[in-house]
């Protein structure tokens, strides 16, 4: 029998299904989005990404070039710095491309890669800041008494980063969940629309593994650190200025806790909202938001943890100076010298903090206190140049 098609209203139902038909990501743009959209997004992410990526390797090269600053404390920051430069160096500039083209051109199989890489290194940034946290408290709070941050507790950090963040995102790669175009249709995330059951299980649990507990360790270490601090300053409070350090420190405190929260709650608002609601109508535009915040945060992380520590800048500025490779003599063993007599090994900015808080149980004699008094409570408070990223 020979097919005809019926009009409705002058429109065939061959015309009305192709209207109907939903925008294919990986082949042309959404004809829903005007042009210049994209271009703003594309150049958006060109500077995001640019930026990035010369802080990050700026971190990691003055870091390589200077041997006192590759102290266990630092293997954290330096792992940080690397996880926003491979997520800039995937996502950003495969986002600049696809936003620039106004789709994603590179196909299904590169979606899935450029999802599972901007996931992975994102999640290990995350967790970075987890677990440097986690070993300032320890360094600081010394909750095991005299065992002190060497290099082999640094490495496991990072082994156990890598590991959990891996096992949490390769799951969308097996089936569970999966990684597709995002509403915008230029970059590739884990499925947040998908009403499947299983799929919800996936996301609630990566929400749980891949936020609220990182936020966690943050809050309570950071929240154990300061009373740790917030102690000693009322110890010794008859010092004028002995509650300096505790300022410095709590709004450094604050600042990397305001970061985090502006950075991943936007994204993760979103992936709960819409997974609760996954028939919800969001504007591509709007959609694209909490991800764009969320990979603004591999250009202030450097700001926030590395160039704020005057340590470093030093180091930065003899780099690009062409200046000796060496820093004075008096800076270099200021550290290593209060490291020294407390019987701490020189693990960076960190020990010259630890090296003036008193082990729990471990006083001096009374008659040494007494004669130590002024000498002893003179190092409490915490010069600016070593509260900075601690």
């Amino acid at each position: 029998m020979e097919s005809f098609g019926v009009a409705v209203n002058g429109v065939s139902h061959a015309e009305a299904a192709e209207i109907s038909k939903p925008d294919d990501p990986f082949a042309g743009p959404l004809k829903t989005i005007a042009p210049w959209n994209y271009k703003i997004l594309a150049a958006l992410m060109f500077i995001v990404t640019s930026l990035s990526l010369a802080e990050n390797f700026t971190v990691m090269l003055v870091t390589f070039r200077f041997k006192q600053l590759r102290q266990p404390l630092n293997y954290i920051i330096v792992n940080l710095s690397l996880a926003d430069f491979l997520v800039s160096l995937t996502g950003g500039v495969i986002s600049f491309l696809t936003n620039y083209k106004g789709y994603f051109f590179l196909g299904t199989w590169a979606c899935v890669l450029e999802g599972f890489a901007v996931t992975f290194f994102g999640i290990v940034a995350l967790w970075s800041l987890a677990v440097l946290a986690f070993e300032r408290f320890f360094v600081i709070c010394r909750p095991l008494g005299n065992i002190r941050l060497r290099g082999k507790h640094a490495v496991l950090g990072l082994v156990f980063v890598w590991t959990f963040s891996f096992i949490w995102t390769i799951p969308p790669v097996l089936g569970w969940n999966s990684y597709t175009v995002s509403k915008i249709g230029t970059t590739c995330e884990p499925n947040w629309y998908s009403g499947n059951f299983s799929d919800h299980t996936f996301i609630i649990t990566f929400f749980t593994t891949c936020f609220i507990l990182p936020l966690s360790v943050i809050i309570v270490c950071y929240g154990k650190l300061l009373r740790k601090l917030r102690k000693v300053s009322n110890t010794h409070g008859r010092l004028g200025n002995a509650r300096k350090p505790e300022r410095q420190v709590t709004r450094m405190v604050v600042v990397m806790i305001v970061a985090f929260m502006v950075a991943w709650t936007p994204y993760a608002a979103f992936s709960i909202i819409v997974t609760a609601c996954p028939t919800i109508y969001l504007d591509p535009r709007l959609a694209a938001v909490p991800a764009f915040f969320s990979k603004t945060a591999t250009v202030y992380n450097p700001v926030i943890y590395v160039f704020m520590n005057k340590q470093f800048r030093k180091c930065l500025i003899q780099l690009f100076t062409c200046t000796d490779t060496l820093l004075p003599e008096g800076n270099l063993n200021q550290t290593t010298e209060r490291a020294g007599m407390t019987g701490e090994s020189n693990t960076g900015e960190m020990s010259a903090i630890a090296a003036r808080i008193p082990v729990a149980g471990g006083a001096l004699p009374k008659s040494d206190e007494q004669q130590s008094e002024s000498s002893s409570f003179a190092q409490l408070p915490i010069p600016e140049n070593k509260v900075c990223p601690m």
